[in-house]
């Protein structure tokens, strides 16, 4: 398939949702292989199959951004795996100790692993991208969510201007790496990312520090609203929504006192306390409009919102959510007893790689499910 054939095709879509979470995100990949496995096997297809050949559009924010692009590209769940496996410790390069007053790792081996895997001069509007590709990055300079896409059909994509000139804004146009390094640059963890947009240039950080750590709900309104001029048909026939996150870490002290709520716990608690409120918001938006199949409970009030009614009376989309609460609770519930949570709660956990790859086997296993998929086949 290709960007032009997705856009002409008619008949279902399926949407695919990729949460941030740094180095978690080999969870994800975890995931993705099963779901590969499983949709190979389904559709009679040989091991050159690639999630490419199946999702119409692939959102990402943050380690879910290098992830989407690579599998945007055509890439195979286990080259992308190999890729986190390999180059995950060089990812996260400690910066000299002068630099860590403002970030803790610097980005030039980084900027060089996403060159080598996406190439220095694929652009974002690149024929090599086999399907509409969201990525989710905040531009610090105008203090914005940037949720930026390769749909042709976007405002801000188009090559020729409303005078017949060639623009010098289109997006298409800006370095796909360079994209993704902005959506990965998670403040205090790396330095942010300058883009040249046309002739502006603006600073951006992690799509992470925006409502949308989690893009799902994000990726259906892009793929339906009017404004970005894709308007594809919705119902839970018609639309498939698969969201898959990098694991929840509650940061709950059950023993806290007034008098610890000091500016240093506000600071080192909150940011967290925001990315899991948001990121819960998004999955209960697409559990409310959906019809999930798959999820694990959000709280005592809502459960987990299989079956139950929304304010619609058709379901939009059909919606699975897979994920893990990386807590003592949820780890045994995943048959891993042996694994210490504080070992796989950070982004940065790159010598905890093979527990975080059981963790992501364990949610496939468990969690992933055929009939998730079978009226998509």
């Amino acid at each position: 398939m290709s960007v032009e054939q997705i856009l002409n095709k008619t008949g279902q879509r399926k949407l695919l949702a990729l949460d941030g979470g740094g180095i978690r995100g080999i969870m994800t990949l975890e995931v993705l292989a099963k779901i590969e496995s499983l949709l190979q096997q389904a559709l009679g297809r040989d091991d050159t199959f690639v999630l490419a050949d199946y999702f119409d559009y692939i959102a990402g924010t943050s380690t879910g951004a290098i992830i989407a692009t690579c599998l945007s590209l055509g890439k195979r769940v286990d080259f992308i795996r190999d890729f986190y496996i390999r180059s995950g410790a060089e990812m996260f390069d400690k910066a000299r100790l002068l630099k860590r007053f403002r970030y803790r790792y610097e980005d030039d081996k980084l900027a060089d692993q996403l060159k080598a895997v996406i190439g220095p001069d694929t652009r974002l509007g690149s024929d090599q991208l086999k399907t509409l590709l969201l990525l989710i990055m905040r531009n610090a300079t105008t203090d914005s969510a940037w949720p930026v896409s390769n749909n042709p059909k976007a405002m801000f994509n188009l090559r020729v201007d409303a005078e017949g000139n060639l623009s010098r804004e289109c997006n298409l146009e800006l370095p796909l790496w360079q994209l993704v390094r902005a959506s990965t640059a998670a403040p205090t963890f790396f330095p942010p990312e300058v883009v040249q947009v046309g002739n502006k240039e603006f600073i951006f950080v992690d799509g992470g520090v925006t409502p949308y750590n989690n893009p799902a709900f994000q990726l259906f309104l892009m793929a339906t609203v009017e404004p970005y001029n894709l308007s594809w048909e919705t119902g839970e026939d018609k639309m498939l929504l698969v969201s898959i996150g990098t694991g929840i870490t509650p940061g709950g002290k059950e023993d806290l006192e007034m008098n610890q709520m000091n500016l240093i716990y506000n600071a080192t608690s909150l940011p967290l306390a925001l990315m899991n409120g948001v990121q819960l918001e998004q999955d209960f938006l697409c559990r409310v409009f959906g019809n999930c199949l798959a999820g694990d409970t959000l709280d005592y009030e809502v459960g987990d919102m299989i079956g139950k009614k929304g304010p619609v009376a058709q379901k939009l989309f059909t919606y699975v959510r897979y994920n893990a609460e990386l807590v003592r609770d949820g780890l045994d519930k995943l048959d891993l007893k042996d694994i210490k949570p504080e070992n796989v709660q950070q982004m940065d956990s790159v010598e905890h790689i093979p527990e975080l790859r059981r963790i992501g086997k364990a949610i496939g296993e468990k969690k992933v499910r055929q009939e998730h998929f079978a009226k998509f086949i």
